[in-house]
């Protein structure tokens, strides 16, 4: 229930503020009428002294026989200050920054980091910042620095390097809600750099590392099971259709004489060709018009021997796979001179 009695806060604040609505009494108002006469007196000389000049990005706040002339302060533009009774102050409006130094700060799970920041801030109240505290900058950059460790303190390591937004959020929180009496309003605060120990950085280093490792291995493990799937798929179709595993066999090759110019032998028996080409030495004899040719009787250590239907001893050399059938030699000889 509301009972008119405004809350200690309040109070306090207006106190702090030191704006009333008391009139200046007597005396003051004979003061006010010696300094009007002054200034006629001294007129024009007094009206370079009276008159002051305030920049759009400032406000004076006029202090009259100790009191402040109202709640808000003066400017921008011309504001006359009577002599010997009049006092103002500038306070500029414009953002503040406030760098924090690096502080040693032991966090949650006891690992001692350095940690620094920066905080920008305004004053919106240049009343409340010349009248409720001495000096407002230095009073903000101390709050800043215990803030600062005081949220810190309560997180762990992990926590600070993972949530750099949501601390510098809630350290905003607190210090816009301390400094509202003074008349300052924090409008961002950012975490710069957190430094932890050499050997801590070494171990966060090897175990970021084992984990990419393990990561590696667990996807080639996978890769490697998905191929294993389709290559049993694949050998399936195949074993399902022998003309398919013949294709196969000659797309291989064809590949093969693409990729590397070289001399490719075939050290494969006749009836595993005929199984797989369909073709025998003689038939491929005849292919490339070249017949049986006779040799002394010695065997013949030649790569890509292979049997004939005929009991001759056939040795064929290919440079190349597919070349022309000019280049392919045949030669044959009989068991008997062997």
């Amino acid at each position: 229930m509301d009972s008119g009695v405004p809350s200690p806060e309040k109070q306090d604040k207006e106190n702090l503020v030191g704006v009333n609505n008391k009139r200046l009494g007597v005396c003051g108002w004979i003061l006010f009428s010696l300094s009007c006469l002054l200034m006629i007196i001294t007129f024009p000389i007094s009206i370079w002294m009276c008159l002051k000049i305030i920049k759009e990005y400032e406000r004076a706040v006029v202090f009259r026989l100790g009191r402040i002339q109202a709640d808000k302060a003066n400017g921008p533009g011309l504001i006359l200050v009577l002599p010997c009774i009049d006092v103002f102050v500038k306070v500029d409006l414009r953002t503040v920054t406030c760098n924090i130094p690096p502080q040693e700060i032991l966090t949650r799970d006891s690992v001692t980091t350095q940690v620094d920041g920066v905080v920008y801030y305004r004053i919106y109240s240049a009343v409340s910042a010349v009248a409720n505290v001495n000096d407002v900058h230095q009073a903000t950059f101390l709050l800043a620095q215990t803030t600062l460790r005081n949220v810190l303190g309560t997180q762990t390591l992990s926590q600070i390097l993972a949530g750099r937004e949501e601390i510098a959020c809630s350290i905003q929180t607190l210090l816009d809600d301390a400094t509202e009496l003074w008349g300052i309003q924090v409008a961002r605060v950012e975490i710069k750099d957190v430094r932890i120990p050499v050997q801590l950085q070494r171990s966060m280093a090897a175990e970021a590392e084992a984990t990419r490792e393990a990561r590696a291995r667990v996807l080639a493990a996978e890769g490697e099971m998905n191929a294993s799937k389709s290559l049993k798929s694949a050998s399936l179709v195949l074993a399902e259709s022998p003309i398919a595993l013949q294709l196969r066999y000659l797309q291989t090759l064809t590949t093969i004489a693409t990729e590397k110019n070289s001399t490719i032998v075939f050290p494969l028996p006749m009836n595993i060709l005929e199984g797989i080409g369909g073709v025998s030495c003689d038939t491929r004899s005849f292919l490339f018009n070249r017949g049986p040719l006779e040799v002394d009787s010695h065997w013949v250590r030649e790569p890509g021997l292979c049997l004939g239907r005929s009991q001759q001893l056939e040795v064929v050399r290919i440079p190349t796979l597919f070349q022309k059938k000019t280049e392919v030699e045949t030669r044959a000889v009989d068991y008997d001179h062997l």
